[in-house]
């Protein structure tokens, strides 16, 4: 019984990190309402809507950018802004509402439109909330459209070669903003 013991106490060590990584992987996106709190400070806490630009506001922090920080992240600058009023400020962040991850199919599809996600969505789950391709559309011809540094870039997605299996590394992970446009 004790090396089974040990194996699972090895299991588990080997996986917290991976497990850490799951729960502390979600990056602040704009429009999520954050709940900010600093302990002992009544009039320090609140819920806080991440404005379009990425930023929030705070009481005696002034202005932080949370875009694409982790809920981690957003404590240490906050509690480092905060220490110029209050010694050893306790700060917890917490993600109240995700508001922020939104991804987008347009064209033949059987329901375009804007999609909320909350765990990671690639694109041939994109279609399938879009309800699938209608049999008009160009499947071979879809196209993925990103921001990234104010760059529109255009990713290339092929449904039948990922459907039998083939090129699967165009399934791509979409990320909030991203635009799937099926002709």
């Amino acid at each position: 019984m004790p090396k089974v013991f040990a194996s699972l106490l090895v299991a588990g060590v080997l996986l917290a990190p991976s497990l850490a990584s799951a729960v502390d992987g979600y990056r602040v996106q704009p429009g999520d309402v954050l709940t900010i709190s600093v302990w002992k400070e009544r009039d320090l806490q609140g819920e806080i809507l991440v404005r379009p630009d990425g930023g929030v506001s705070f009481p005696l922090a002034g202005n932080v950018s949370a875009d694409g920080m982790t809920t981690e992240e957003l404590t240490v600058a906050l509690a480092a802004k905060l220490k110029r009023f209050i010694p050893d400020p306790v700060v917890t962040v917490s993600v109240k509402q995700i508001g922020g991850n939104r991804v987008y199919v347009l064209g033949k599809v059987n329901r375009p439109g804007e999609f909320m996600f909350n765990r990671p969505v690639d694109v041939m789950q994109a279609l399938a909330l879009a309800g699938g391709a209608t049999a008009f559309a160009e499947v071979n011809d879809i196209r993925i459209l990103r921001r990234e540094g104010g760059v529109l870039r255009s990713l290339s997605f092929r449904y039948a070669e990922v459907e039998r299996g083939k090129e699967l590394a165009q399934n791509v992970l979409l990320q909030s903003g991203d635009t799937v446009v099926v002709p």
